[in-house]
């Protein structure tokens, strides 16, 4: 049997569960959580590249750390397991002052999936140690250089986080003091 993860209905509630690559092919509901890593003068973001070898959007570019839920997980327990997992950064899940929850929660309905996206940010500047079964390469870019890249639509970024971006970079917590944490 594969990995087992949460299934949601549409307006985003839990429903249960089955195996992930029967979430994928029948396009079901389920739902991620992922951490952008701003440092921590907040002027720069950590953008990376998945392996390779992924499952699902393989060799494009991300801005967030994260993955799918497992059966009766918490969205922010995940954010802290993935963070921990694809970047090295441990984040204690009760320590509000790193990790905000963001303003930017959304949905993606594509192909193969159908995700209900629960976002976070955590400022740190490392160390950053990659999960070499997930991320290939990364770098740290201020916002002005993400917004440059993703003005190119043919540049493989994640779909999903790609709907998200505007708002993740808009409207993030300590905006208006980028030295917040």
């Amino acid at each position: 049997m594969g990995e087992i993860i949460a299934v949601y209905d549409d307006l985003g509630h839990r429903t249960g569960s089955a195996e992930r690559a029967v979430v994928y092919a029948e396009g079901l509901w389920h739902a991620s959580a992922g951490v952008l890593v701003r440092s921590l003068d907040g002027r720069r973001i950590y953008v990376h590249r998945r392996t390779d070898t992924k499952m699902v959007f393989a060799g494009m570019h991300d801005c967030l750390a994260g993955g799918v839920l497992g059966p009766g997980e918490d969205p922010a327990a995940a954010a802290v397991r993935e963070l921990g997992e694809e970047l090295g950064i441990v984040v204690a899940a009760a320590d509000a002052r790193l990790l905000a929850r963001a303003a930017w929660d959304g949905q993606w309905a594509g192909r193969p999936m159908r995700c209900h996206l629960f976002a976070y940010e955590v400022r740190s500047d490392g160390p950053i140690t990659h999960q070499p079964e997930e991320i290939a390469a990364g770098w740290w870019w201020t916002d002005a250089e993400l917004r440059a890249r993703l003005s190119d639509p043919d540049w493989p970024f994640v779909p999903d986080t790609r709907v998200l971006v505007d708002r993740l970079l808009r409207d993030r917590p300590g905006r208006a003091d980028p030295g917040a944490a």
